[in-house]
């Protein structure tokens, strides 16, 4: 008899653990995924052509809030529980409401779960969400093609619109992220990389998505999400951690999981955290992982006319996950706009409709900033149309992509770009060339 499986999930590390390990096993009957953090992705299916041929039908998706009826109902017996960037308490009280319920409860490990790739891997992951990931893959591809390296970036999935059409995504101009009807947070990710001469590759089967990188690159590097574990092996593991949230990195999962197996720790936004918060995260950090070097990092901000800012009443907008799942009240567009002498950051609230108005409510912890909301068109304009009621002189944009390019913006704006500089010795250079040369 095949054990009777729920996987909790957001459209991500569920998917791909269904992949590898469920898929095509037949100890286990998955009869359901549950939904959570992304908005639109409950109520639908994993569709058949990717679900094997266990699942003629496909399976359903439904909301974590159903989650005990669907236990009671289906007679689960284990729960697999797979998204990220949650407290370890968040977990337990999790695993509770599951075992109260009468079915097992489980965390999915590395053995069970990563796949082996033929080229060399470098993965970046990090302790929290907002911690500075994506400057330091960036900064790790610009190294190793620098070495001369065919670099092809793996970026952890974002998979919210026609799954099977998403089965594997490549990403080589512009133009792809039109053609993938990417979301302003799948273009916050890949379009700086492309925009570098980097390949970027994503979509729901990794295992695939793996298979054809390969095929165009010497070294592949793993572009984690959230705080989540690297869907492949290892060969270097980079992990960035956050001084601006000192006692987060053995404190959420699965990125304490992270810590412990790291290679190297950059720390970054050193330039903008408290020393005393810095001495704290190596302390940390070295008792999690005694082996691994720390680095530190600073995010130096750039903006296109800083004195456009000074004096000004301004709507601050900010990479959206970093504010809502990442737990974060402000990132570099607020900085900026306290560096660059504004003389009003404006809270968005009032201003908000629909969707965004909800995200407030659903993360109330997000400062007096904007977070970049686009899940689809219909959101798209609900971000424009809560910037454009904004009564301000200014729109500060501090989203990793350029906004105007999506939407029409009634106001001047002023785009906050940010890069990871390593400060001190060894520096990244010094790693990659030694395991890579």
């Amino acid at each position: 008899m095949s054990v009777r499986t729920l996987i909790m999930g957001a459209a991500g590390r569920d998917f791909h653990n269904f992949n590898v390990f469920f898929r095509d096993n037949p100890d286990y009957e998955v009869v359901a995924f549950t939904a959570t953090q992304i908005p639109n992705i409950d109520g639908r299916k994993y569709p058949a052509p990717l679900s094997g041929e266990n699942y003629p039908e496909g399976i359903p998706i439904y909301p974590e809030s159903e989650l005990i009826l669907l236990i009671e109902e289906h007679k689960i017996e284990q729960v697999i529980f797979a998204y990220s960037d949650v407290p370890h308490e968040y977990v337990m009280h999790k695993a509770s409401e599951v075992l109260a319920a009468g079915a097992d409860f489980r965390l999915m490990g590395l053995n069970t779960t990563q796949l082996e790739s033929n080229k060399p891997v470098v993965s970046v992951c990090a302790v929290r969400t907002g911690s500075g990931k994506s400057q330091t893959t960036r900064r790790v591809a610009q190294i190793l093609t620098d070495m001369g390296k065919k670099v092809a970036v793996i970026r952890h999935p974002m998979p919210y619109g026609d799954l099977v059409k998403q089965t594997v995504q490549r990403f080589g101009e512009l133009a792809d992220l039109d053609k993938h009807e990417c979301t302003i947070e799948e273009r916050e990710e890949y379009e700086p990389h492309i925009v570098n001469d980097i390949l970027v590759f994503a979509g729901v089967d990794y295992e695939a998505i793996l298979r054809e990188a390969e095929k165009e690159a010497d070294v592949i590097i793993w572009d984690g999400g959230n705080n989540d574990l690297s869907f492949y092996k290892s060969d270097f593991q980079i992990v960035v951690a956050d001084p601006l949230r000192p006692g987060h990195e053995n404190t959420y999962h699965p990125g304490e999981t992270n810590a412990r197996t790291a290679d190297v720790f950059v720390i970054n936004k050193v330039d903008t955290a408290d020393a005393e918060d810095v001495i704290y995260l190596h302390d940390s950090l070295r008792k999690l992982a005694p082996e691994a070097v720390i680095l530190e990092g600073a995010s130096p901000l750039f903006v296109d006319d800083p004195s456009q800012i000074k004096g000004k009443r301004v709507l601050v907008v900010e990479d959206g996950p970093t504010l809502t799942h990442g737990g974060m009240a402000y990132g570099a567009g607020w900085v900026a706009a306290r560096r660059f002498g504004a003389a009003e950051i404006v809270d968005p609230r009032p201003f908000a409709v629909g969707t965004i108005l909800e995200t407030y409510q659903k993360y109330p912890s997000t400062g007096d900033v904007l977070p970049a909301m686009g899940y689809g068109d219909a959101q798209i304009r609900e971000l424009e149309k809560t910037i454009n009621n904004a009564e301000v002189d200014l729109v500060i944009i501090g989203t990793p992509i350029d906004l105007t390019g999506l939407m029409k913006i009634n106001k001047p704006s002023q785009r906050v770009r940010y890069e990871l500089q390593v400060i001190g010795q060894p520096t990244l250079e010094d790693l990659l060339k030694e395991k890579f040369s």
